[in-house]
Parts: C-alpha cells; structure tokens; sequence
C-alpha cells in the first residue's frame, strides 16, 4: 500500500535594522512572490518543495547581505498551525488574489463596448499573465482559481464565428448525477433549476473542482465541459439551445441569466441581478453548496412563475 507523503514546511525567519527601509520593502515583494505566507513578525512559511527551498536560500542570503540575521528551517509541524489550518491559510492568501483578478475580468466586460478590441485584448492578456503567474503559488489548488478560469474562458469564448452546437436528446440524461464548481451562482444555479425543470426530473447535483473526481457525472459550468459556454452564451443559453428548449419564458431567463453573468448587457435585462447580489450574499455564510442551490432552484422557480403568467 502507498503511504501518503507527509507535508513539511520551511521556515524564514530573519531580522532587518529598522533603517534598511529599502531593503525591507525588496524582500516583502520578494516573498510576495514567492507565494510564501506570514505567521508571525518576519516569519514566513512555504510548502517544503525545492523550487521553493531555493527561493528562501536566495532571500536568506539577500537578507545576510544587507546587514541582517535570517535562518531557514525545515519543520514537520508547526505548534499551534496543524497543516490543516496552514493549507487554509494559503488558501485564503491566493482566493483574495483571484478575487482581484475576477474584479477587474468583470469591469473589463462591462466597458468592453466602449474600448477597441486591440486594447480589450491587450487587458486581457494582462490579466491572463497575473492569473498564470498566481497559479505558480497556488500550492494547494485554491476552488477560487477555478472561478477565474471560468471567466477567463467566457471572455475568450465570445469570439465571433463559433460553429453552433449540436442539438441533443433528453431521453439520453435521465436520472443522472450532474457536476459543477463548489459556491454556485447565477449561472450554475439557473442551469441546475433548469435540468432540474426540463432535463432531468430526477437530477442528482454535485461539487467539485475536478470532474474526474465523479466519474460518471455530468459537469456543467466547468473548463473544458461539454454543457458551459460556448461562444457568446453563458451555460444556461447553451443548455436552452442544445436541448431545443423553446419555452418562452425560458427564452427571456437565458436572456437574464446571460446579462446577470457576464455582464456586458447584450440584452439590456436586469431581473437576475438582484437573485445573483442574493446569492452571493449567501455564498458568504456557512450556508452549504446543497442548500445554497436548493435555495437558488427555489428563487428560479419563482420567476418562471411569474413570468409564465
């Protein structure tokens, strides 16, 4: 039987004289860089890899250099930060990262009518190197990255010229185990209630970052999955058109949806902005990823209603 190698870390510690201003705001860039996260006063931590052994030596000599003490060591624990809560906390480090990066996705998409498609795409390929450069200190496969790439592919995807997709039966996904990322929004959600109300009665959702992690499940609103974005729609539109779905007040909620998620108001419909503000709102208590869709499918519902009558 494999055994399961056992995470081990490496400490800096170090001291700078407090007149090295210069020098001390050179080594916190430096660190920043290297993805390594602050536990106490000038004592920072990284996964014990060699890429990053090499990173603190440098720094370690660098800081002896300017006149001040460091000491590099490797520890199998550390007292009072189980490796647990250490993960966590580099975790949390790399999702405000790329909560930085999906704000500026999402206010590039909101002023892309009024820039030139050279300079929309000169942005995006900015962002696009940040989002690369993150994901080599993204020791630990922080859920957020996976939101990015989303948006990233979305922004991407709405391209024109995309051949439009083949159009598939119901009686083919039945009863069936569907796949999406974990903290569902508008998009996820909306595409949920609407397996759920035209697909697939008996829809069984689950969460993951991979898809192989469920083999034999259905992933929707993921890279790479056959029911996401495809062009300039949104899950949910893809979902409508490849299911032939003519139900018209279906027709007016991929609309929604579609303005709710990528915001670039292409059909000038505002009617899920205020269910996805809701679901955000719930994302952020302890709320979990079921209930959290049960209570999205629930306002979903509500409005398909309404807007039947």
């Amino acid at each position: 039987m494999q055994v399961k190698k056992k995470l081990t870390w490496l400490l800096l510690l170090f001291r700078l004289p407090a007149t090295h201003q210069a020098e001390r705001v050179s080594i916190w860039r430096k660190l920043k860089k290297s993805g390594a996260i602050q536990i106490q006063t000038s004592a920072y931590v990284l996964p014990d890899e060699p890429p990053r052994y090499e990173s603190f030596q440098w720094l370690t000599q660098e800081i002896r250099s300017a006149g001040g003490d460091a000491t590099l060591v490797r520890a199998r624990e550390i007292e009072g930060l189980p490796n647990e809560k250490l993960i966590e906390l580099f975790n949390s480090a790399r999702a405000k990262e790329y909560a930085t990066l999906r704000e500026l996705l999402r206010a590039l998409t909101r002023h892309r009518k009024t820039r030139s498609s050279s300079t929309f795409g000169d942005k995006l390929d900015r962002v696009r190197k940040q989002f690369r450069e993150i994901q080599q200190t993204d020791f630990f496969n922080c859920p957020r990255a996976r939101d990015v790439e989303m948006l990233l592919r979305k922004m991407e995807g709405t391209q024109p010229g995309e051949a439009s997709v083949a159009k598939v039966a119901t009686r083919d996904y039945r009863a069936r185990t569907w796949v999406t990322r974990p903290r569902p929004e508008i998009d996820r959600v909306g595409s949920a209630w609407l397996i759920r109300k035209f697909i697939d009665p008996k829809a069984r959702f689950v969460f993951g970052t991979d898809p192989s992690g469920y083999p034999g499940a259905l992933p929707f609103d993921m890279a790479e999955a056959e029911f996401s974005h495809h062009g300039e729609d949104c899950t949910f539109e893809t979902l409508v058109e490849r299911f032939g779905i003519a139900d018209k007040a279906v027709v007016k909620m991929a609309e929604m949806v579609h303005d709710a998620d990528l915001e670039d108001e292409k059909f000038q419909r505002n009617e899920c902005i205020g269910i996805n503000s809701v679901l955000g709102g719930w994302a952020k208590t302890k709320m979990s990823d079921a209930e959290l869709l049960g209570k999205g499918i629930e306002c979903f519902e509500g409005l398909y209603r309404q807007l039947e009558k």
